[in-house]
């Protein structure tokens, strides 16, 4: 069955952080289209802090049948819509997607992939840490001028299982900066600007990376 309009959901967020990433939220569906669900913003369970979610951000869901069984999905945020409340616009699974065991497929992958990134006529190659349909980060020496807030172009280059070798092109922002032990800085970015063609590439990379991993 698939959720419907004033059912409630809970979710979880992906990101490379695990504390955050285990905190559910809980929200409500207000309205639907063939394609998409519009979700209100999530707030934490027990508490009134409502959850900020982003363009292209994946998430993981379930909401609860009559008979009290967790039904689960994954989805990710398409965009939003400014009705009477402003409500967060996301991907409606298909009914084959749902189970009743949790896969959260969603979550980001170690991978050291080179990474172009262009920005105030700078332009230079990073090697990445991680990397989901919702963004990417990266690790720098600490000497580029790079900032919180910051925009960058970037082209990724996608190593596929069959041999082929393929480039997703995006627009991403700069959320979170941290030095680390080593001296160098982990870059972590949000897709702003992405093809849903080009989120899929990046989709598709991610599920052949955890299947390598977990043989």
């Amino acid at each position: 069955m698939l959720p419907k309009i004033n059912q409630l959901l809970y979710i979880q967020v992906a990101t490379s952080d695990e504390t955050e990433a285990a905190i559910e939220y809980k929200t409500r569906i207000a309205d639907e289209t063939e394609g998409e669900l519009y979700i209100e913003i999530p707030v934490r369970e027990g508490t009134s802090r409502y959850k900020r979610l982003y363009l292209g951000d994946e998430l993981s869901a379930y909401y609860l049948s009559s008979e009290g069984v967790k039904h689960y999905f994954n989805s990710h945020v398409l965009g939003f819509k400014e009705d009477v409340v402003r409500l967060v616009r996301i991907r409606k699974p298909e009914l084959e997607s749902i189970t009743k065991i949790q896969r959260r497929n969603f979550l980001r992958v170690g991978a050291e992939l080179e990474m172009a990134v262009q920005f105030s006529g700078l332009r230079f190659i990073v090697i990445t840490d991680d990397v989901g349909g919702g963004g990417v980060s990266f690790l720098s020496d600490g000497k580029r001028p790079i900032q919180e807030g910051q925009e960058m172009e970037c082209w990724l280059l996608l190593n596929f299982r069959n041999g082929s070798i393929d480039h997703a092109q995006y627009k991403a922002e700069v959320v979170r900066m941290k030095k680390l032990e080593t001296g160098r800085v982990q870059v972590m970015c949000k897709f702003i600007a992405i093809s849903e063609n080009e989120r899929q590439k990046i989709i598709r990379y991610c599920f052949e990376r955890q299947f390598e991993l977990r043989k």
